[in-house]
């Protein structure tokens, strides 16, 4: 069963290419990638023509939220699609996601009353999109990712490798290319757990010299990308 409502503490930390190999291979015999593998990620960040979310979001403030319509791979009009509502207050992220299709996302964002039914996960990112009012495609951000669960438990790793974005061609289905972020071979991890992270895990970072970032690949994008004009544009290969 699609999980749709999520609550969990998420720890992130940037990784160069020793500090990601030394980690796959001590998670050998504690955590197992999940049956996807390599999977490349895409999400459409909506948010106010003046960015009010994301300036907000790098204040570091106790509570932020933002909002994105993600695809696994190169979407289809009728492909699905994952509208998500990420809230994070206090250390604890809430997310809330409902299945749909990039028609559908657009007519919500256009002003249709509801999306994915008439329950309360609609309600919420109804009720999201008409307190912050127009919402529009911002940023895409690109990743290939790697996620690591551990057999019956609760605790959940994932390992991003060059994160990417472009806010030009704002849209799933043309290309998964981008600006990079990050230098080559440097990942991002990120650590999703609902209680406490186990010991043997907070030993296998701290004797690889693996340290907390308060890494955003949003926020990065919209520091180096959206404020840089020089930088603003990619060159899109044709489909």
């Amino acid at each position: 069963m699609a999980i749709t409502v999520m609550k969990r503490y998420e720890m992130k930390y940037i990784l160069d290419t020793e500090q990601t190999a030394y980690l796959r291979r001590k998670l050998e015999g504690h955590m197992e990638a999940d049956a996807y593998g390599r999977t490349t990620i895409a999400s459409l960040y909506y948010d106010t023509p003046n960015y009010r979310l994301i300036r907000a979001s790098i204040e570091k403030p106790e509570f932020k939220e933002k909002i994105r319509l993600r695809s696994y791979g190169t979407a289809t009009d009728e492909s699905p699609v994952y509208l998500e509502l990420k809230r994070k207050a206090y250390g604890i992220v809430y997310k809330r996601r409902v299945q749909t299709t990039i028609p559908e996302a657009e007519e919500f964002f256009a002003g249709a009353d509801s999306i994915g039914g008439d329950g309360q996960i609609n309600r919420e990112i109804t009720t999201f999109r008409s307190f912050y009012g127009e919402l529009v495609p911002s940023c895409l951000m690109i990743y290939d990712r790697t996620a690591y669960y551990e057999p019956g438990g609760d605790l959940r790793l994932t390992i991003d490798e060059d994160p990417r974005c472009r806010i030009d061609d704002l849209t799933l289905t043309k290309s998964m290319h981008g600006i990079s972020l990050l230098p080559q071979g440097s990942t991002i991890l990120e650590i999703k757990v609902q209680n406490a992270v186990p010991l043997w895990l907070t030993a296998i970072l701290s004797a690889g010299h693996i340290y907390k970032s308060s890494f955003s690949k949003y926020g990065e994008a919209y520091r180096r990308i959206i404020l840089a004009p020089d930088t603003r544009t990619i060159d899109i290969p044709a489909a």
